[in-house]
């Protein structure tokens, strides 16, 4: 609903409040609780992208805003009800990230907390918590890039990549995203769109609403991170090939793949996204180079066996924290120990499809070793699989990411931002 009877400031700041309110409360991904409020999509264009911005950087900087709020209260921030710790995350957000002026993000936050009735109450504590934000930000600026997550995440990473390398996943997400696109002309996109091609195929541009820019609806590119395009090259596969798409949508993958030449079959359990899967496919004009199935991969069984496959599997998504934030706020550790269980069901599930010779890229986007390289060393011999290292002259622009091992982990590096993903090629022994 909106709230017509609020000054504008206001209602910007109590839209974004409950949005954030709703992915603590609700734990559903930042897309579906903005699609879902009625009071943000009541604002005009301009205060629902003060809004967003509000609510996205609140979410990349949360465990920094924690420590920083701490200091100004006499009990844990976690205790706070999430309410009234939404409309804290988001005044100290506006001072501490945004520059907002402070009479605005103090005066106007805090009349959102009086008209929310949950709220009212706590609007007293929001009012003498950005009181002391506005003289004091030392505790936010010295703690870590790597606190900006909750605590289980951070010892996730560290138990996985090393202080060094959580730190340079906190700074890619702390950084704003550039938006990476998939383009058949790569140099015609930069060119277009002002943007810089960062690997072949792959272009970076500033963050913009990709329905309006030139060359979407012809389907000249499409929006997929540079190291999850990464995948598809490894695979390689040739032009009239068999190649299996497994857990296919949205679809980056699958118009990689068609773009080749290659027969593709892209599987995905979901029927809501592959509609999305189609509608790509038929703005790209790859449609004809593609079955799409709605099927599960433990159970369907392809028509023949495939010349290649890659094996897109269900994870903790750890990896896409830059582009999605809210992933390590709505999702809990015991939650993400399952994964593991269910990425082996699946690589045994796509090795019983694959030629013998056949080659199978396996990637998840996610760091963590569990999900990666423990799976992949445990499948070793399974169905006759081995590995096929990867070279670093396969993976241009990101040659560094290749591990001794000779799988690939695409862990950002200096100004090099993009998402981390674990990649590995295994082929099927010939009998």
């Amino acid at each position: 609903m909106n709230t017509p009877d609020l000054a504008p400031g206001i209602a910007t700041r109590l839209a974004a409040a409950k949005i954030l309110h709703s992915v603590f409360k609700t734990r559903r991904s930042l897309d579906d609780c903005f699609s879902t409020n009625g009071e943000y999509s009541g604002l005009p264009p301009v205060d629902q992208g003060f809004a967003r911005a509000m609510v996205i950087e609140a979410l990349r900087q949360g465990g920094r805003l924690d420590h920083g709020i701490g200091e100004f209260l006499d009990r844990p921030v976690t205790g706070i009800d999430p309410d009234v710790r939404a409309l804290l995350w988001l005044g100290v957000t506006q001072l501490w990230s945004l520059g907002t002026p402070a009479h605005a993000a103090v005066g106007e936050t805090v009349a959102a907390a009086k008209s929310w009735p949950q709220t009212r109450k706590a609007s007293g504590l929001v009012n003498a918590v950005l009181r002391k934000a506005t003289l004091s930000r030392e505790t936010f600026d010295a703690t870590p890039a790597e606190k900006t997550w909750p605590d289980w995440v951070h010892d996730e990473f560290l138990r996985s990549l090393g202080l060094d390398g959580a730190r340079a996943l906190a700074a890619a997400q702390i950084d704003q995203p550039q938006l990476h696109l998939t383009s058949l002309e790569p140099d015609v996109t930069a060119q277009t769109l002002d943007g810089a091609v960062i690997a072949p195929g792959s272009v970076a541009i500033t963050s913009a609403r990709v329905d309006t820019l030139p060359g979407f609806q012809e389907g000249r590119w499409w929006v997929q991170d540079a190291a999850a395009a990464l995948a598809a090259r490894i695979l390689a596969p040739g032009e009239d090939e068999c190649v299996l798409d497994l857990c296919a949508a949205p679809g980056g993958k699958t118009l990689q793949l068609a773009a080749t030449g290659a027969r593709v079959i892209a599987l995905d359990r979901s029927k809501n996204r592959l509609e999305r899967v189609r509608e790509n496919l038929d703005r790209t004009g790859l449609a004809d180079r593609v079955d799409v199935i709605h099927g599960d991969v433990e159970t369907w069984t392809p028509p023949v066996l495939a010349d290649a496959i890659l094996l897109d599997a269900p994870c903790s998504a750890l990896g896409t924290l830059r582009r999605h934030p809210e992933g390590a706020w709505i999702k809990s550790e015991r939650e993400i120990q399952g994964y593991r269980a269910v990425q082996a069901r699946f690589l045994d599930a796509a090795a019983a499809m694959l030629k013998p010779g056949g080659r199978l890229v396996y990637c998840v986007c996610t760091p963590r070793r569990e999900e990666g390289l423990e799976v992949i060393e445990s499948a070793l011999g399974d169905e006759g699989l081995v590995r096929d290292p990867i070279r670093p002259p396969e993976c241009n622009g990101f040659e560094g990411s290749v591990t001794a091992a000779g799988d690939v982990l695409t862990i950002p590096n200096g100004d090099k931002r993009h998402d981390a993903f674990f990649i590995s090629r295994l082929r099927r022994r010939l009998k």
